[in-house]
C-alpha cells in the first residue's frame, strides 16, 4: 500500500478506484486521462482501459491518502525528469506526483496496443511514479547497445531513451505453441523493470482448479 502524506495545497493522481482511506480535507477531482479525447477513445476501441484518473488534493492543512492496485506485488517509485522519462504498462501504473505527465504510447494507430491486451503509457514530465507490480520487481540496467527480450506479460517499465521492437517469439510454431505469444526486445540505454509473475499464467492456473467444478454444476 502506498501512503502519501500531503501539504496544504498539495496534489497526487492516482489510477481509478486505487484509493483505500484518506483524510476528510482530501479533495477529490475526476479527469479524463488524455488530453486529448482521441487519446482517450483509443483507449476504450482498443482495450477497454479506465479513462479516468483522480486527483486528490489536500485542503486547509495536512492531508494522508492511501493507494493500492489490483495486482498483488511490490511497488515502487521512479523518478521522472525531462531527460528521463519512461514508458509504462498500464497495468501497472498507480500514481503519480502533479507535474508527471501521462499520454498513450502510439506506435501507428495502435501505437498503445502492445498485443495480447498490453497497453503502454508513456510517462514524462518532472516528479515521482509510483508502480505496482504482479509479484517482485526484477530491475535490468543496459548499457548502450545492450538489448533484453521480455515476455510482455512481464514487461513492467523501460526509459524513453531505450529503442524496442515488438515481435513474436520465434517462428509462427514456436508463437503458437512454446507460451510465450508476444515479446518486446528493448536496446539501451535504460532501465527495464520485469515483474516475476505472469497474469495470464495465474488465470490458466486458476481455471484448472475452476474448471471441474463448473463443468459440474453446467451438467
Amino acid at each position: 500500500m502506498l501512503v502519501v502524506n500531503l501539504d496544504a495545497g498539495e496534489s497526487i493522481t492516482a489510477e481509478a478506484g486505487a484509493m483505500t482511506y484518506m483524510t476528510p480535507n482530501i479533495e477529490v477531482k475526476t479527469r479524463l486521462r488524455e488530453k486529448s479525447i482521441l487519446g482517450s477513445l483509443g483507449l476504450t476501441f482498443l482495450g477497454g482501459q479506465s479513462l479516468f484518473v483522480n486527483d486528490y488534493i489536500s485542503r486547509g492543512g495536512v492531508g494522508e491518502i492511501a493507494l493500492v492496485a489490483a495486482p498483488v506485488g511490490d511497488i515502487t517509485t521512479l523518478k521522472v525528469a525531462p531527460s528521463r522519462g519512461f514508458i509504462v504498462s498500464k497495468a501497472s501504473y498507480l500514481a503519480s506526483t502533479s507535474k508527471v505527465e501521462l499520454d498513450v504510447k502510439w506506435e501507428g494507430f495502435t501505437k498503445g496496443l502492445f498485443g495480447q491486451g498490453l497497453f503502454m503509457i508513456r510517462v514524462y514530465g518532472e516528479g515521482d511514479l509510483f508502480i505496482n507490480t504482479f509479484g517482485a520487481i526484477d530491475k535490468h540496467e543496459l548499457s548502450e547497445g545492450e538489448e533484453l527480450t521480455v515476455d510482455n506479460f512481464h514487461l513492467v517499465a523501460f526509459s524513453d531513451t531505450c529503442s524496442y521492437k515488438v515481435q513474436r517469439f520465434g517462428g509462427l510454431k514456436e508463437t503458437i505453441l512454446s507460451g510465450e505469444g508476444l515479446v518486446t526486445n528493448i536496446r539501451g540505454p535504460g532501465e527495464v523493470y520485469i515483474q516475476t509473475k505472469n497474469l495470464r499464467e495465474f488465470v490458466e492456473w486458476l481455471w484448472t482448479l475452476l474448471e471441474p467444478r463448473v463443468r459440474s454444476r453446467a451438467r
